[in-house]
């Protein structure tokens, strides 16, 4: 027995290029993956700075497990909260300039599970830029909050709905920098928002996080935006820090509350304390390695200047870059003859991003060099005017 709507789904999102695959990889991190034993440049990887190979990172896990075991065996609440993790909360709050933290198994857990907690009252309201993670909206119309969204960046039409609010208890979602387009929320201008309006500010940090700021703090001190008790971060580990999980960082007030009110936290399976070590070594290799920041940006400005000028792509301030292709089929077409070439990029679909605006998603990482980036703007700029020309 099955349900009688799946077989005409999935048909369906075969007709509209919406069909979604899983590769099998035999390598899936660094600067090369490998696939049916064929080996590719990697350009879809958010291994950022390049630490899921390194050494130091290796080893840390090795003697997480040594002592720890290789699973936690039970939630945070019961036996599954070692010294490792409450080390690794403390370093994190100290890095991020917060007070307190507490340590999720996965980002998504994190978002979905601080707007469910936060949202249980009716006479509070959430403001989600339209370009929020599908974590995020899930946690906020799964809440008893009500929910506005506000043009992408749009701070004027943010102003407009503040200001008609009645709610008792206000928060703004943005993120720190948007996955899919590579450009970060306008936070100092939020914030100044935020404060006139006696509102709260969530900041989903997980593609600012060890890439932005001198030390690797993020996008909220790379704009150098004031901390206090009413900024909420969420941060993840399996990006720019390339380990597992994710951690929110705020007020002590709210950190106690998410201990008590967070099903997603008090319901679920502590992470690995093996994990937690090898992540509190990944932090302190991200702070001390400025060089990795560096090139990154390096590599970045140098793949737009060698794209060609015809080729639109998204308002990136960060080594996410979006390609746009248009229609889902041209993004299929172009991730098809790309990965021909060598190179695996991922195409981007909806509703990950809005109809009419398929892209590839290039990600640029501490891994890769001059000569990689020469030869991916070449091979786009050969590619895409011929998909964009049969279609």
């Amino acid at each position: 027995m099955s349900f009688s709507f799946i077989k005409d789904k999935l048909a369906q999102q075969q007709a509209l290029n919406l069909y979604r695959r899983r590769s099998p990889l035999t390598i899936g991190t660094g600067r090369y993956l490998q696939h049916q034993d064929k080996q590719y440049l990697n350009f879809s990887s958010n291994d950022y700075l390049g630490l899921s190979q390194h050494k130091d990172i290796a080893a840390a896990f090795k003697q997480g497990v040594d002592t720890y075991g290789t699973g936690s065996a039970s939630s945070s609440l019961i036996t599954g909260y070692s010294c490792a993790h409450q080390q690794l909360e403390e370093e994190l709050a100290e890095w991020l300039g917060a007070p307190r933290c507490l340590l999720y198994s996965t980002g998504f857990s994190a978002n979905s599970g601080v707007l469910s907690a936060l949202g249980q009252q009716t006479a509070s309201q959430y403001f989600l830029d339209k370009l929020s993670h599908a974590s995020l909206i899930d946690g906020a119309f799964n809440a008893k909050a009500k929910t506005k969204r506000f043009a992408h960046n749009d701070v004027a039409q943010l102003a407009k709905q503040l200001s008609t609010s009645t709610a008792k208890d206000t928060l703004i979602v943005a993120e720190g920098v948007y996955s899919m387009d590579g450009d970060t929320a306008p936070l100092n201008a939020i914030n100044d928002l935020a404060l006139s309006h006696n509102a709260n500010v969530l900041v989903d940090d997980a593609h600012g996080v060890g890439v932005l700021a001198e030390d690797g703090s993020g996008t909220l001190s790379a704009q150098q935006v004031a901390k206090s008790d009413h900024i909420i971060q969420m941060v993840t580990f399996g990006k720019a820090l390339a380990t597992q999980g994710a951690a929110v960082l705020g007020s002590e007030e709210l950190i106690e509350y998410l201990i008590n009110h967070s099903r997603d936290y008090i319901y679920s399976t502590a992470m690995p304390a093996a994990n937690a070590v090898a992540t509190l070594a990944s932090v302190k290799v991200c702070k001390r390695e400025h060089w990795r920041r560096e090139k990154i940006a390096e590599l970045t400005r140098q793949f737009k200047q060698q794209l060609d000028s015809s080729i639109e792509i998204t308002d990136s301030q960060s080594s996410i870059i979006g390609v746009l292709t248009g229609s889902e089929e041209n993004a299929l077409c172009c991730q098809r003859q790309l990965k021909n070439l060598g190179f695996w990029l991922s195409a981007i679909r909806p509703p990950t991003v809005e109809k009419g605006k398929s892209r590839l998603r290039v990600t640029i990482t501490v891994n890769h060099n001059a000569h990689d980036i020469n030869n991916l703007a070449n091979a786009i700029n050969e590619v895409l005017g011929k998909c964009l020309q049969n279609n």
